[in-house]
């Protein structure tokens, strides 16, 4: 029978169609771009000796083989510096303001034919550690109301540039979901007087039936109420609101978690599409009880149909129990390469 099942940070209802649900290695993508990539392409703005083609940097990071992340403004940016605290404007009904912020690209490596996933854990560092440089510089804008960060990995996930790379946008409002979702947080903490977020974190680790991956300072998980097969939620055991509060020492604990996850997506799913966003608290507040920050993860497995559009609701055709059960026992190497 299916059931519904209620996410309680999101406040999503989830459709668990068990009647529709597929074996977890039914979600394998087929794929028929089989041949392998160049670790340089002539005509990529992101490769190692093109630089001339990226326009503006904002930050890299550097050891004695030279840059080994770059952070650079997006070509087409969906926010752009130049103004002033920006207004709001109303006429009738109608409302706007400018589109004030920053929009840009990290370059993740300069070779062509890697992804985090076979990444070593000190290059997936490197990208973790320019999101945080940038996400500090940023949050100090008076300009600036939330920061994401996110990435898109394949066509049907919205890349468009094969070479690896993610983004970073700062934005001048608060978006509605994150303000939905910190009000949910306010409205659990003052119930409950606790963490919405860490109370779920105890409950899956309690349960241990979702665990993907365990490390000492992130546990990785498929939630109860997934809204998509596969989609994964990496939290870390300390609570703090900001992703720019994370340490040295975690951000390479991330770097393996995270690298430790793709790798099993991409052995089990065979290197499907996805995108990852870290979801943080809103750059005003920086410091809270309620709020706690972590990454998502949401593998292109599954189409949004009509019925999701219309609803709101999402079907998913896999129990989270066992799409967790099913990473959990691909094993990767724990090594750095």
């Amino acid at each position: 029978m299916t059931e519904l099942r209620q996410n309680l940070i999101t406040r999503d209802w989830v459709v668990i169609a068990t009647e529709r649900s597929k074996r977890p290695n039914q979600f394998s993508k087929d794929r028929t771009d089989t041949a392998p990539l160049p670790s340089y392409q002539a005509d990529c703005p992101f490769c190692e000796g093109n630089e001339h083609l990226t326009g503006v940097e904002r930050a890299r990071l550097c050891d004695d083989r030279g840059w080994r992340v770059r952070s650079v403004v997006n070509k087409y940016p969906a926010f752009t510096p130049e103004g002033e605290l920006p207004e709001r404007r109303e006429h009738s009904m109608f409302r706007s303001m400018s589109g004030v912020g920053f929009h840009e690209v990290i370059i993740e490596h300069p070779r062509h034919d890697v992804t985090l996933a076979k990444l070593p854990i000190h290059d997936v560092a490197n990208v973790l550690q320019m999101y945080r440089q940038r996400y500090a510089d940023m949050r100090h804008d008076p300009r600036i109301s939330a920061i994401i960060i996110f990435k898109n990995h394949g066509k049907t996930a919205g890349t468009s540039l094969e070479h690896p790379h993610s983004q970073i946008a700062a934005t001048p409002v608060v978006p509605y979901q994150l303000r939905l979702r910190t009000q949910e947080a306010i409205r659990h903490f003052d119930d409950r007087g606790e963490c919405l977020f860490c109370r779920t974190l105890y409950e899956e680790l309690e349960s241990q039936e979702r665990i993907v991956w365990e490390s000492q300072h992130f546990v990785a998980f498929v939630p109860y109420a997934a809204l998509s097969p596969f989609h994964l939620w990496i939290f870390p055991r300390r609570h703090t609101s900001s992703f720019e509060n994370i340490t040295d020492e975690e951000i390479v604990d991330l770097a393996g978690t995270l690298k430790t996850v793709l790798s099993k997506l991409y052995l089990g799913l065979n290197d499907p599409d996805y995108n990852y966003t870290i979801r943080s608290i809103p750059t005003d507040e920086h410091k809270t009880g309620y709020f706690h920050w972590y990454l998502a993860i949401v593998p292109r497995v599954s189409l949004t149909a009509g019925f999701e559009m219309g609803s709101g609701m999402f079907i998913n055709t896999a129990l989270p129990e066992e799409s967790a059960a099913f990473l959990r026992a691909i094993e990767v190497a724990s090594s750095e390469g």
